[in-house]
This record gives structure tokens, C-alpha cells and sequence, in this order.
């Protein structure tokens, strides 16, 4: 009996739609790499803009398949706090899907947080895209935010990056 249950609490895990699955906590999940709020003004600000394709279209189009997609946001500092500000998942007609912080976070150097969005997760679509905001307290070496992209069909496995783009930069005032 006891097998028997395993088996389907495991199976659960497999068929779960992806809805139900439970959301990325940051504070709990990266808490290593979290570090005390900074006291000082933050001073410069800044956003990317990151392309992700959870689902992409093959074979002229007749096929789709579907990729998870991990998000990493990396403080190159290797000084000072990287704050985030805002982690937010849109689809393709840019309705927001999800957003991962309830409050900002700060990143210690050279620290790296992560999301991850599984393959039977296609609610992004073709489009997908995250937008992460962040700061610091003075002038910092710009983060870098990737999206990594994984999936297959048949025998063919894929993997890609797609590289976060500055939206805007804001200096001292």
C-alpha cells in the first residue's frame, strides 16, 4: 500500500497543471544569497527587458514545442547589494502572468537568484518575456539577466539563451 501511494504522490508531481504548481518564494528559496535591505538612498536604477519562449513554433509551423525557461538575475558587483525591485513574467500579448517578489530584495555580491518555469507551463507562449527592475545605492557593475531555455521532441534535445536588454539606466540624481 505504502508503494502504491508513492507511485501516485510522484505521478502527481508529473500531471499537475501547471497552474497548481506552487509559485517561486526568493526570500525562502535564495536566502543564501540575500543580504540585509540597504539603509542608503538608492541612487541608480535600472531594467531589462528578457525574451523567453516557453513555447516555440517548428516544422512550418505545424509543430510546437515547448521549452522550460530558467531566469537568472546575477549580481556582477563584486562590492556592493544589488536591490530587486520587481521579477515579472508576461505573455505574449503582454498580460502579465506572474511577478516573483512581494516586497524588494537585495542580491549580495556576486549572488544569483533564479526562476524557474517548467515546460508544461506554456502559459507565457511564444512571447514570453520578464522584466526585472533593480538598483543600488551608488554606481554598480550592471547585472546580468539571462533566460535559458530548455526542451526537445523526440530524439532532439534544444537549449538556448536569451540575453536580458537594458531598458533604462538612471544615475545619481
Amino acid at each position: 500500500m505504502r508503494i502504491v501511494l508513492s507511485v501516485i504522490a510522484l505521478l502527481g508531481l508529473f500531471v499537475c497543471p501547471a497552474a497548481a504548481q506552487s509559485k517561486v518564494n526568493i526570500e525562502q528559496t535564495f536566502a543564501d544569497s540575500l543580504t540585509a535591505l540597504p539603509k542608503e538612498e538608492l541612487a541608480v536604477s535600472g531594467g531589462f527587458y528578457v525574451p523567453a519562449y516557453s513555447s516555440v513554433a517548428m516544422s512550418q509551423g505545424k509543430l510546437r514545442v515547448d521549452f522550460s525557461v530558467t531566469l537568472s538575475v546575477h549580481n556582477a558587483s563584486e562590492t556592493q547589494a544589488l536591490v530587486l525591485k520587481r521579477i515579472a513574467y508576461f505573455d505574449t500579448a503582454g498580460k502579465q502572468v506572474e511577478s516573483y517578489l512581494k516586497a524588494p530584495v537585495a542580491l549580495k555580491p556576486l549572488a544569483t537568484v533564479s526562476i524557474f518555469i517548467p515546460t508544461d507551463d506554456v502559459r507565457g507562449g511564444t512571447g514570453a518575456n520578464f522584466i526585472v527592475d533593480w538598483a543600488a545605492t551608488s554606481d554598480i557593475s550592471e547585472p546580468v539577466v539571462e533566460a535559458l531555455m530548455v526542451g526537445g521532441v523526440a530524439n532532439a534535445h534544444y537549449a538556448f539563451i536569451s540575453q536580458g536588454r537594458p531598458t533604462r539606466t538612471a544615475g545619481k540624481k
